[in-house]
């Protein structure tokens, strides 16, 4: 038996969960900051076609509004979230490591299916752990939350250097070996308590989506990030074509991730409600889409950079802060599952129209994004009383 003395307190129990999931946030966004540049590298550099390299890369989107919800409802079923993830992140390294051993378009494209739909559930079965335990423990999201950040920043770095070192061939094994440490340290996550049962309504899926607070939640943010879609599609390509040199662009897409983690260190000092803060993250990505639309010189680009930290990180702090309390820890998992797929489709539904957009009116599509920013602030703004001081509404039934 532990003495007294051996028994951990409940601050080193919430420390060792905060670093614990700290660390697994670091290590799996470091998969995703190793694939997102330079998988379609890999997929180029072993002779696979563009027509199938757009196929291949449409998959992580057609899966978060496919296979994801039904993981995530599975976990929580079956009180399994902490297990899941480390399930998920386990099988995610092992099927990058099959993929890695292909060189055909078909093969490649069967075993990336997949892989993704263990990869893709990754994140929100993470959001759903870690706003379970900030319920249970009371810390903030935004700090631990953070090292996801810092991780793509450094992933991305790391896979670029290497590029010079190592043939393009050989670049699927850095995501392996990342998706193998992600898996690695998944196995130091600490338990969670379980949420004393419910009711058996509470229990469904339904009383998530007859919630108007709830989808009002989950809509107007995939508004807000959905309209980041041009940014992440075209920026690049844009600028180049404005002249901008490599290091230049590579410059700006560092100042906008460093702003979202500067969101994150300090969102613990934020006092006000956490709809007005989505309001303000959508806002301020009106501003800065109409911004982008114009043109402008580089160091209001800068400017316009910056304001990713509130586009994207307040948005996500707000969120994340409406739905730990606004949902059941229960049906957290769920919740992150609807959050994830309402995202996914109108991501995916964005950036199939978008495209045809930037064709036809170049940088007009940014307007566009600042119009689907505006009406996800207008939609949390509208539903600002019904979140107020309505704590885990659903659990009633709505």
């Amino acid at each position: 038996m532990q003495s007294e003395s051996q028994i951990p307190t409940p601050a080193a129990v919430k420390r060792r969960f905060a670093v614990s999931l700290a660390l697994f946030y670091g290590t799996s966004y470091g998969v995703l900051g190793t694939h997102l540049p330079f998988f379609t590298v890999w997929l180029k550099a072993i002779g696979i076609e563009p027509g199938w390299i757009g196929i291949i890369s449409a998959v992580p989107a057609v899966t978060r509004f496919t296979t994801l919800p039904v993981v995530t409802g599975l976990a929580e079923r079956r009180r399994a979230l902490r297990g899941a993830m480390i399930l998920t992140a386990s099988a995610t390294a092992l099927l990058f490591m099959l993929v890695g051993t292909q060189q055909q378009p078909l093969p490649v494209l069967v075993l990336y299916i997949v892989t993704c739909c263990c990869w893709t559930p990754l994140t929100p079965l993470t959001d759903a752990y870690a706003l379970r335990g900030v319920a249970r423990y009371k810390f903030d999201y935004g700090p631990v939350r953070l090292w996801g950040s810092v991780a793509f920043i450094l992933g991305a770095l790391a896979c670029g250097l290497l590029i010079e070192l190592i043939a393009a061939r050989q670049l699927i094994w850095i995501i392996v070996a990342m998706a193998t440490i992600s898996a690695l340290t998944g196995l130091s996550l600490q338990p969670l308590e379980e949420v004393p049962r419910t009711s058996g309504v509470a229990e469904g899926g339904r009383p998530l989506l007859r919630d108007a607070g709830f989808l009002a939640i989950i809509v107007s943010s995939a508004l807000i990030q959905s309209s980041h879609v041009a940014y992440y599609t075209f920026a690049s390509i844009n600028w180049q074509s404005h002249g901008l040199g490599g290091l230049t662009i590579a410059g700006l897409w560092a100042l906008g991730v460093c702003a979202e983690i500067v969101v994150f260190a300090v969102s613990p000092r934020f006092s006000l409600h956490p709809a007005l803060l989505v309001v303000i993250g959508g806002l301020s990505a009106v501003m800065r889409w109409s911004i982008t639309a114009h043109e402008p010189p580089i160091g209001l680009l800068a400017i316009a950079q910056l304001g990713h930290g509130l586009s994207f990180g307040l948005t996500q702090v707000g969120v994340m802060t409406l739905l730990v309390h606004h949902v059941p820890p229960r049906q957290m998992a769920r919740a992150q599952g609807y959050y994830a797929a309402t995202t996914g489709l109108l991501s995916s539904a964005t950036s199939i129209i978008s495209g045809a957009i930037y064709a036809r009116y170049g940088e007009g599509l940014y307007y566009v994004m600042a119009g689907m920013a505006a009406a996800g602030a207008l939609l949390i703004w509208s539903a600002r009383n019904r979140l107020k001081d309505q704590p885990h509404r659903a659990a009633s039934g709505g």
